[in-house]
């Protein structure tokens, strides 16, 4: 004969939803990303010379600090290092879904989806 198990199920009050805040749908910013990135991956050597990694990373820097103050407002920002022309696509993709994650409101997300399409046109992309 096999033993019988017992479960304990916790009454319905005491149940946590993870979810408990609303979620802001953050993609709009992540795909303004992924295409920015994607650009600059695909880019030749002479258009990331000639700006548009400088571009990049002055987004990525952006970004990162609007996060950065979202996260841990009394925490002084830390700049992100310049990595070299090569690595500005990855510098944007890390910033951007930085930003995303710690995104509440609706408003910083379209400032963010500007910030990324400015950046995209003047870096001629």
């Amino acid at each position: 004969m096999w033993p019988v198990l017992h479960a304990t199920v916790p009454e319905r009050w005491g149940l946590v939803n993870s979810y408990s805040r609303r979620v802001l749908d953050t993609t709009p910013l992540t795909a303004a990303v992924d295409q920015f990135a994607d650009r600059l991956r695909a880019a030749p050597q002479s258009r990331l010379q000639r700006g548009a990694a400088a571009e990049a990373l002055a987004l990525a820097r952006e970004l990162s600090e609007r996060a950065q103050k979202l996260d841990e407002p009394d925490v002084p920002v830390r700049e992100m290092p310049d990595a070299g022309m090569f690595a500005a696509a990855d510098q944007v993709t890390v910033a951007g879904r930085d930003l995303a994650v710690s995104l509440r409101e609706a408003e910083g997300l379209a400032e963010a989806v500007e910030l990324v399409e400015a950046a995209m046109k003047r870096a001629g992309i």
